[in-house]
């Protein structure tokens, strides 16, 4: 667990936090609001956190949204670590992510297709930025995360716990790599996904190559639509294995 404190922005995401369990330290009101008026939990406005009450124009100052909330909080940090990981089946790894709202799409995705943790390497953006939590729709509170690991070590922990990496590239260099579709994801695997500009290293230590056939003129597609791919993919060669689709 890291120390520390970040910034949620918005009931929704507050109430979010709450709900699984994380810890709200504080909570701060734009000029005029009571929390009672707010769609926050019961048990969150009932308990001793501290409440207050910003002075009017504040809230539109310091918030990161163009619309300015009724209600931030500060809440306290925690992360995974790969030694945690040791029971899970799928797993998404971004290597070197730097945009918040790929790196909020990428843990929204893997949430809504069954992964049971996302891995984003070191050099990766704060996974704590209030433009991530956005983009996460909530995901980074109910998804394990694991965060400052070099893709090696990541690589190597997951293969320990039994997990078959697959790399994803639109690269020449890896003629040998396979359509997505083609690849047996129904068994533990980690989808692992490189940074927005460079991809993933040509010799990043994956035990196989996967890539997304398209047409057009773009050479790839961005990293959160193909990581949301490729992770809809597993879930339904899952589903198709397990006789629920």
């Amino acid at each position: 667990m890291e120390e520390g404190a970040f910034v949620v922005e918005g009931a929704a995401l507050v109430a979010a936090a709450h709900d699984h369990g994380w810890e709200v330290e504080a909570l701060f009101l734009a000029a005029g609001t009571v929390p009672e008026a707010l769609p926050l939990p019961s048990a969150l406005t009932a308990s001793d956190v501290s409440v207050f009450e910003l002075g009017p124009g504040v809230m539109e100052r310091v918030a990161s949204t163009e619309t300015a909330p009724a209600v931030v909080a500060t809440v306290r940090t925690q992360t995974s670590a790969l030694d945690s990981l040791a029971a899970a089946t799928f797993v998404l790894v971004g290597d070197r992510i730097n945009d918040p709202g790929n790196a909020g799409t990428m843990l929204r995705s893997a949430e809504a297709a069954g992964a049971d943790a996302v891995v984003l390497t070191e050099g990766s953006v704060d996974v704590f930025n209030p433009k991530v939590v956005r983009a996460s729709a909530g995901a980074v509170f109910s998804v394990p995360v694991v965060v400052g690991v070099t893709l090696d070590d990541a690589l190597q922990a997951l293969r320990v716990d039994g997990l078959r990496s697959f790399g994803t590239t639109s690269h020449a260099e890896h003629s040998n790599a396979s359509a997505y579709f083609a690849a047996d994801l129904a068994r533990p695997c980690s989808i692992v996904v490189g940074n927005e500009a460079h991809g993933l290293p040509a010799d990043a230590r994956v035990d196989a190559w996967i890539t997304i056939p398209h047409a057009g003129r773009a050479e790839s597609l961005n990293v959160a639509m193909a990581a949301t791919v490729i992770a809809f993919e597993v879930a339904r060669q899952r589903g198709a294995a397990a006789g629920t689709l």
